[in-house]
């Protein structure tokens, strides 16, 4: 337990020092142009989790999702204690790394956003890129397992440009992500509801992939 939780720690930490510390060099060294901004912020993030996934995956399953371990507690492969424990230190690092990434571009630690991300194609998108998400995990796990860092890795980059969201998919991060006022921000009061359109994502996921990728 001790090293599953560890691993899931810091792989949300350092997971999320790649999002929103790309962010803000990307949008400090773009001049204003913000897809050049996100093209940086979207091939950091692809980068770190494939490194993360690799790292930890063989500790913890590399989840640093609450919505990945909630599936998988949903499929009875994750044990409830190990869940909740897994989903509560992926918040903790979540904000630990924000938090750190503050600090080492010297700004105010303690900050919260002011990035607007609302509306119905906004959360009709968290939908699609948390079911896209956990369908390329369950398919990868079936038919790949060895790929799964790769396409992880290169789904999230990808589904930054293709969903309006930028596909936060993932509660752990979208907390994270109220408590920077950066450019991978997002206003807290948005922030509930891209959680509960990013668990029905998921839900549908697990309802797919009983049949998708049936074992018999």
């Amino acid at each position: 337990m001790k090293r599953i939780l560890s691993a899931e720690f810091l792989g949300t930490m350092f997971l999320l020092i790649g999002v929103v510390g790309s962010g803000i060099m990307g949008d400090q060294l773009s001049g204003g142009n913000t897809a050049i901004a996100l093209l940086a912020n979207s091939i950091a993030t692809g980068a770190i989790l494939y490194v993360l996934i690799t790292l930890f995956g063989p500790i913890s399953g590399a989840h640093f999702n609450p919505a990945v371990t909630v599936a998988f507690l949903v499929r009875k492969e994750v044990a409830l204690p190990v869940a909740i424990a897994s989903i509560l230190v992926q918040i903790l690092g979540g904000i630990t790394g924000v938090w750190l990434t503050h600090v080492m571009f010297d700004l105010p630690m303690i900050q919260t956003s002011t990035t607007l991300r609302s509306g119905f194609a906004q959360s009709v998108s968290e939908i699609i890129a948390t079911f896209g998400l956990l369908t390329v995990i369950f398919g990868g796990i079936r038919y790949r397992p060895e790929a799964v860092p790769a396409l992880v890795g290169l789904y999230i980059t990808g589904a930054y440009w293709f969903t309006s969201s930028t596909s936060f998919a993932n509660p752990a991060v979208t907390i994270a992500r109220s408590l920077t006022n950066t450019f991978a921000g997002i206003y807290p009061a948005h922030m509930p509801m891209f959680i509960v359109m990013q668990l029905i994502g998921a839900a549908l996921a697990v309802l797919v992939a009983k049949t998708l990728f049936a074992k018999n």
